[in-house]
């Protein structure tokens, strides 16, 4: 049995959970964070995508212990006040979804995309950090479209941040 200790979307927990828990698991089950999706089992397909520490990770691929003492961000953890994340409003604007159960990885996954690209990404590099996460319902069109949008709602968030 491990001791893991995490701030998960802000807040600290800590459970005792068996050394082969993933941390989608632990999100999921000892923690209700069912906005964290298990997809595939393989890794390939991304809808388990979460932040630790601020960068995107498939969370089947990682031990709950690994995550002790970091910071973890899901999708339930993004929108503030009342206000959906812009990136998530791109999506709901531009109509970057259709069952939605990618969609939160797609959305973490793309929150990392700007983070590490800058609000002026292009199609092309947005297309080629997706290629992780699996979406099974749409040519992915719209959900360049969203993350570009939403890229750029995220540049005007930090400039006023930063004023």
């Amino acid at each position: 049995m491990a001791k893991v200790e995490m701030n998960v979307n802000g807040k600290a927990v800590a459970a005792t959970v068996d050394d082969r828990t993933l941390l989608v698991e632990f999100l999921r089950e000892e923690r209700n964070l069912t906005g964290t999706h298990i997809g595939c089992d393989t890794s390939q397909c991304g809808a388990c995508v979460v932040h630790v520490d601020g960068k995107a990770v498939k969370s089947c691929t990682m031990l709950a212990a690994q995550a002790s003492g970091s910071d973890v961000t899901t999708i339930e953890g993004l929108a503030g006040g009342g206000e959906l994340h812009p990136m998530q409003e791109a999506f709901r604007q531009h109509h970057g979804l259709q069952c939605g159960f990618c969609t939160p990885g797609m959305i973490m996954a793309a929150i990392d995309i700007v983070n590490r690209h800058g609000p002026d990404v292009d199609e092309k590099t947005i297309r080629h950090d997706l290629e992780g996460n699996i979406c099974r319902c749409t040519g992915y069109h719209n959900i360049v479209k969203s993350i570009a949008a939403g890229a750029k709602e995220m540049g005007g968030s930090m400039k006023q941040a930063a004023e």
